[in-house]
């Protein structure tokens, strides 16, 4: 089994390596911008997600942690995102002014004053929080300037299908990361799958996104945007809120957070 298993692995590598007509970068660039008109164009976004992300133990041993969740978005400047994994139930909810997070699992929420739009949202999010929205690179109004940046080889790989959805798929080079994605064919170029792969880690752990339901047309209640704390929820500063991450806090058979 294991030398079947050699073999077919080793027709793999070949079969993607021989150069092909396929394997345009120019190809591979038009489909990211045309994905990112698209998105960019859309006054109104509602999606649910899956996510896996991988960790690396001490002993070099491979886990996934996964997660779920729902975004929805109205441009410029409002954002609610849900995620609920095996470790955390988290809210985020931005409405041009406040944004709030809100860990139902640890009965908890932090606001913050942060006027702007949610490009602005996703730039300060990473700079002063070290978080990233679920594919925020996708959400924003110009995500193929965000996704370009760096890259240093892009190709036209071929046709995949992902959840029963027919897509191109392409691959792309940074210096420190390779990633994947898989867009729709046809005339709405969704994302359907977003890889990205370590490079500067061992054993090159990834996170792979894929997108479920997508719509541009879904009503949404005067509400969407306005945030209600719980009732039994404590106010604490963002800087103290733990145990919303993906991956569980503290120690587990091999894994230190």
């Amino acid at each position: 089994m294991k030398r079947q298993l050699s073999r077919l692995w080793l027709a793999g590598v070949l079969a993607i390596a021989l150069p092909t007509s396929q394997c345009w970068a120019q190809d591979a660039e038009r489909i990211v911008k045309a994905m990112s008109d698209y998105l960019g164009s859309a006054k109104t976004i509602a999606l649910t997600f899956d996510t896996d992300i991988e960790v690396i133990t001490p002993d070099v041993q491979k886990l996934q942690f996964t997660s779920s969740g729902q975004v929805t978005l109205s441009r410029p400047d409002k954002l609610r995102a849900t995620r609920v994994g095996g470790y955390a139930d988290v809210e985020l909810v931005f409405d041009g002014k406040a944004l709030t997070v809100l860990g139902k699992n640890i009965n908890a929420f932090a606001q913050v004053e942060a006027p702007g739009s949610i490009d602005q949202l996703v730039q300060r999010l990473r700079d002063e929080f070290s978080v990233s929205l679920p594919g925020a690179d996708l959400l924003l109004s110009r995500s193929y300037d965000e996704l370009m940046m760096g890259v240093l080889d892009a190709k036209y790989i071929g046709r995949g299908v992902v959840d029963g959805v027919e897509c191109e798929h392409l691959a792309f080079r940074n210096e420190d990361a390779d990633w994947q994605l898989w867009v729709e064919v046809g005339a709405r170029p969704i994302p359907r799958k977003y890889v990205i792969t370590s490079k500067a880690v061992a054993a090159a752990p990834q996170y792979t996104l894929r997108i479920k339901e997508f719509r541009t047309d879904a009503p949404q209640a005067a509400d969407a945007f306005a945030f209600k704390a719980p009732a039994s929820a404590k106010k604490i500063a963002i800087n103290a809120l733990s145990e919303i991450d993906e991956i569980p806090q503290g120690t587990i058979p091999g894994v230190k957070k």
